[in-house]
């Protein structure tokens, strides 16, 4: 029997891929949604209000105590841990795609699940959908080692997890299918599509059961105002591209000093660094789609969008780098979108004719960034759609992620996880 499964998936019965691809997409979206209310149940449970991400309600001393003893547990316990229990997020799921033939470890995956929701509760500058991604791998490609099959079809069903993991997240079958492609697989093949798409299908599906259908980001139908901005556009995706390689620059710095450094100091310097900041620009702690949405809704002053861009870069570069168990496609949005806001209002400001509400440039930013950062500039568009549910941001954005990318590239910057990746061979 387990033979007759090896065989037909060696070639690539679609009914088995599908089927499999099914399995993978299930199961990744339910670990997801274990993940993500994990978080959320512990933050209401302790926070002020009972606000998920209320990070800002705490006093300063108290967010500066929460960042940094998060910081000193989690290196406490990372210390005791096997040097390869260490791996986790998306760098690891690339490795071991491309390095160990897809065969993803349980154990490392329960660090994950463990160490990513403990990071996010404590106020680190981290993300969970990186978290998630590894997660969603994991589910598929234990599926296809519990079952015998050959590194061929765990890669696809790594894509599979992936695809279900960002569809879960956000609520975004599309952006996940073309996630997996463009950034975990690295290429678009027609066979591996169908199972691919049906996992973020029911990723998107059981996300909706517990979520609801709303987009992440309920924002106002916006366009843009006239043709006279697109040159602004175009600046605004140079000035981004610049934030881009400084945070990329900034990640493979903290990594490279990572490496001399014992993983107890290296995540206690990293919940300092967060705790020291939070004293004045609570923000930054935790995953920061609460100010996100605050951007979107009601931009601040320009000053202060400013610092919370660069306050997010900054912690979140030198945690990530530094092996926080988290990821950056999160604040690579709220990075974006403080910058393109602030950008924005300061057109607002100077323009000699009349321009377009700040969240619309806020929006460009955040697909200026999570695209040029990643270098996945078409997920990144298609994640801000579904996000949003505004088409009319689809064209100024494509106008600025391309020069964000084009600075990237003058500089010779690689995609941070291909960068990252790099580092760790």
């Amino acid at each position: 029997m387990e033979a007759s499964w090896r065989h037909r998936a060696e070639t690539g019965d679609p009914f088995l891929l599908a089927f499999l691809g099914a399995a993978s997409g299930l199961l990744a979206g339910l670990v997801i949604l274990a993940f993500r209310l994990t978080i959320e149940f512990t933050q209401m449970a302790f926070l002020p209000e009972g606000k998920v991400g209320n990070y800002e309600a705490l006093s300063p001393m108290w967010r500066l105590y929460l960042a940094l003893g998060g910081g000193i547990f989690l290196g406490a316990v990372f210390q005791r841990l096997p040097g390869d229990m260490h791996q986790v997020g998306i760098v690891h799921v690339l490795h071991q795609l491309f390095y160990r033939a897809g065969a993803m470890p349980l154990r490392n995956a329960i660090v994950q699940f463990l160490g990513g929701s403990f990071a996010i509760i404590t106020g680190q500058s981290v993300d969970r959908e990186g978290p998630g991604v590894h997660l969603g791998a994991a589910a598929g490609s234990l599926i296809g080692q519990r079952l015998g099959l050959p590194p061929k079809v765990l890669r696809h069903l790594i894509a599979c997890g992936s695809a279900a993991a960002i569809a879960a997240a956000f609520n975004t079958p599309l952006a996940g299918v073309v996630f997996s492609m463009e950034v975990i697989m690295m290429e678009y093949r027609v066979a591996t599509f169908l199972p691919v798409i049906l996992a973020a299908v029911i990723g998107a599906i059981l996300s909706e059961a517990v979520y609801g259908s709303a987009p992440a980001f309920e924002v106002p139908s916006l366009a843009l105002y006239s043709l006279k901005e697109l040159p602004y556009l175009f600046l605004m995706g140079i000035l981004i591209g610049l934030l881009a390689t400084f945070f990329i620059a900034l990640v493979e710095g903290s990594a490279a000093l990572a490496q001399r450094q014992p993983v107890f100091l290296r995540l206690a310097a990293s919940g300092l660094l967060t705790g020291l900041v939070a004293l004045s620009i609570p923000e930054v702690m935790g995953v920061s789609y609460d100010t996100l949405d605050r951007i979107l809704h009601q931009p601040t002053l320009d000053g202060t969008l400013i610092l919370v861009a660069l306050a997010k870069l900054v912690t979140t570069a030198v945690a990530v780098g530094l092996g926080m168990p988290g990821g950056l496609i999160g604040p690579t949005l709220v990075i974006g979108g403080a910058a393109g806001a602030a950008f924005g209002n300061a057109l607002a400001a100077l323009s000699p004719f009349s321009v377009t509400v700040s969240p619309f440039y806020a929006m460009a930013g955040m697909v200026a960034m999570m695209g040029a950062t990643l270098q996945a500039p078409l997920a990144a568009l298609i994640a801000l759609l579904e996000m949003t549910a505004s088409p009319g941001i689809i064209l100024p954005a494509m106008l600025a992620v391309i020069p964000a990318q084009l600075i990237l590239r003058y500089f010779g910057k690689e995609p941070v996880f291909t960068a990252l990746l790099e580092l760790r061979r």
